[in-house]
């Protein structure tokens, strides 16, 4: 009778293991050295040197037309810019930050009296209610969570990402 409780109790412990993970995974595959957008298309390319390694739909700020310019303007930046840096606690599941404004983006803005704006993501859709269909965020880059994982995992600070119209 001990030995079939023992038994069970190591099943248990086994499948429970196999259903968790939670959102932080590990990924063990060629590195990601650049990040393509199309923003018309509203695709997103993780790319080792040509080869596209994984390709995802998402969804963009609510004026997805032109390049971001000032803060609050609900357009995604257009551009060459960096992976800055991960972070496990956002309000939208896992992000990763863009390193939008770059030094033209806040001299631009600057001329205008305005501010550039900043702190976008590629980020998931936690707390965003409705479809991750259409255009929705304030500039930003929307996945959803289970590929934020996947993303997250396999991004590294100072990866190159390239915003296209």
């Amino acid at each position: 009778m001990v030995l079939i409780r023992i038994l069970l109790a190591f099943a248990l412990v086994l499948g429970l293991s196999a259903c968790g993970g939670g959102k932080f995974r590990t990924y063990r595959g060629p590195e990601v050295t650049s990040i393509q957008v199309h923003k018309a298309d509203r695709k997103m390319y993780l790319l080792h040197n040509s080869k596209v390694l994984k390709e995802y739909d998402i969804s963009l700020g609510f004026q997805p037309v032109g390049h971001k310019q000032f803060e609050g303007d609900g357009k995604t930046p257009e551009g060459v810019y960096f992976i800055s840096h991960h972070n496990p606690r956002s309000r939208y599941h896992l992000s990763v930050g863009v390193s939008y404004p770059n030094e033209a983006d806040r001299a631009f803005a600057s001329t205008m009296g305005k501010s550039p704006g900043g702190d976008i993501m590629i980020h998931g859709r936690s707390r965003y209610k409705g479809q991750n269909k259409g255009d929705w965020t304030a500039g930003c880059i929307a996945v959803r969570d289970r590929e934020m994982e996947e993303i997250y995992s396999m991004l590294r600070r100072q990866t190159p990402i390239l915003i296209l119209p």
